[in-house]
């Protein structure tokens, strides 16, 4: 009986031994920054007429563009962002919002930015967006006249939950057609983003 015991209990610490091994084991999938060209993001209206039109909605774990109802995480109509969580605003042609997307925008440069700050968060809501409107309050400038044009601000990255409770970051690199290095708002074609982002895809990491 005795013997009996013992073995049972160098069986225990065996099996107790190997699951572990397998939890110090398990897999992580590696990050690396990817890159998006050319999101067309158009709208209708504008200039002092109401806006309008369908947004263009991307997934960070597939790294496409989406028409799926619920599983989105950021969409784009002209300068506007919205993310997959928080309330409605009864902004025209607004998508639904099933998850729990948020969002911050972060200062400094995509390398710096290694963790998620999850205080920071926010959810769209019925008197804000996430991620703020307008020139110099969230992404971007806009030069006004003569030039018009519309340019990221350097050293802001936004950071996202997506819809599912991983993370992501991205650096807006243009707002023109292909990238130009110096666009010009009267020839290039607009609403066309280019950006780099890295995807967090571990459950419950918020680390880049």
């Amino acid at each position: 009986m005795k013997t009996i015991k013992i073995l049972s209990l160098a069986f225990l610490i065996i099996f107790a031994s190997s699951c572990s091994s397998d939890d110090d084991n398990t897999l992580i999938a590696q990050i690396e920054t990817q890159s998006f060209e050319n999101l067309h993001a158009p709208q209708e209206g504008g200039q002092g007429t109401p806006v309008s039109g369908e947004f263009v909605k991307f997934n960070f774990a597939t790294g496409q563009i989406t028409t799926s109802e619920t599983e989105w995480d950021i969409a784009f109509r002209g300068t506007l962002i919205l993310v997959n969580g928080g309330e409605t605003s009864g902004i025209v042609d607004e998508p639904a919002k099933t998850g729990v997307a948020a969002a911050y925008i972060a200062s400094g440069a995509m390398a710096t930015v290694t963790s998620v700050n999850t205080a920071l968060l926010i959810q769209d809501s019925e008197i804000a967006t996430s991620i703020p409107t307008g020139s110099g309050e969230g992404w971007y400038i806009y030069a006004g006249p003569p030039s018009h044009l519309i340019t990221p601000i350097t050293g802001k990255i936004l950071v996202f939950r997506t819809h599912d409770g991983k993370y992501a970051k991205v650096e807006i690199l243009s707002y023109y057609k292909d990238a130009p290095e110096a666009p010009d708002a009267f020839t290039d074609e607009d609403r066309y983003y280019s950006f780099n982002y890295v995807y967090q895809p571990n459950e419950g990491l918020s680390t880049f």
